[in-house]
């Protein structure tokens, strides 16, 4: 959710279950009280509120500082997501969420877990090198500094890639519990849009397979045949670890949290 989002989050509350973590955005277009009145509003609701922590946003250490502050004064910093952000060049003194972690500071409000991304099909704009040796320097100073870890991964619609890349990560020897993206249900169209900007593969095979129309995109899509295929092929892959989901809701809240009420209901 971002933190435009409390309203929409109030009328999906009754259909999510207690404790699901939800993840609060950082967006350049909200400013403190919006992010911490967004994960105020999650905890007071009996969720459990995961802010992001935007590295390249931040124009100082006051600034990250100020910020943990208020969310620990609403409860909200127990699980924190670590993320680089968008801008080309850094506002302050952090290049990467490695910085941020490095710093030392999470840990004095409270941060107990920390997410990191991960990238199954890759990022537009980093190397694949570069991608791996962050995930493991990142996972490296987590442990280190005594706190939880979780890859947190970008949308996808291809099981192969997904399953590829999580065997690559159990491979490097991390072993942290991974939520794999998807997106909730959501027009076809704003889903191919958002799939190009984040570099992820939305090519006619993929679109076929997922039962998107591409002659018709006025129609909405849930990720039902990706759900069910990945959760077969985890079954039969014990070496995977842990692996569950992370929902992201392009196509709003209320309608996320009826699709994963109604697919579980359904697959009991």
């Amino acid at each position: 959710m971002t933190g435009k989002d409390v309203p929409g989050l109030e009328e999906a509350a009754p259909v999510i279950p207690a404790g699901t973590k939800i993840n609060v955005t950082f967006l350049g277009n909200e400013d403190l009280e919006m992010r911490v009145a967004a994960a105020k509003a999650v905890k007071d609701l009996g969720f459990t509120p995961v802010p992001h922590i935007s590295a390249r946003r931040l124009g100082s250490q006051t600034q990250l500082e100020e910020f943990l502050a208020a969310l620990q004064a609403v409860g909200a910093t127990d699980h924190v997501f670590a993320v680089g952000g968008d801008p080309a060049e850094p506002e302050g003194p952090y290049p990467d969420s490695l910085s941020v972690i490095r710093s030392g500071i999470l840990q004095q409000y409270g941060v107990k877990e920390v997410s990191i991304a991960g990238y199954p099909e890759g990022h537009p704009d980093i190397a694949d090198d570069v991608l791996w040796r962050h995930l493991e320097d990142k996972s490296a100073a987590l442990a280190d500094q005594g706190l939880d870890a979780v890859i947190l991964t970008q949308f996808a619609f291809d099981t192969d890639p997904v399953l590829a890349w999580i065997t690559a990560v159990r491979d490097r020897g991390i072993h942290t519990p991974i939520r794999i993206g998807t997106p909730g249900p959501a027009g076809i169209k704003r889903l191919i849009n958002f799939a190009r900007r984040f570099g992820v593969g939305a090519n006619a095979m993929i679109v076929k397979k997922y039962g998107f129309s591409l002659t018709n995109l006025m129609g909405t899509a849930g990720p039902d045949r990706f759900v069910g295929d990945l959760s077969q092929l985890l079954a039969q892959e014990p070496s995977s670890g842990e692996v569950s989901l992370h929902f992201y809701t392009f196509g709003g809240l209320l309608a996320t949290s009826e699709w994963a009420r109604d697919y579980v209901a359904a697959n009991s």
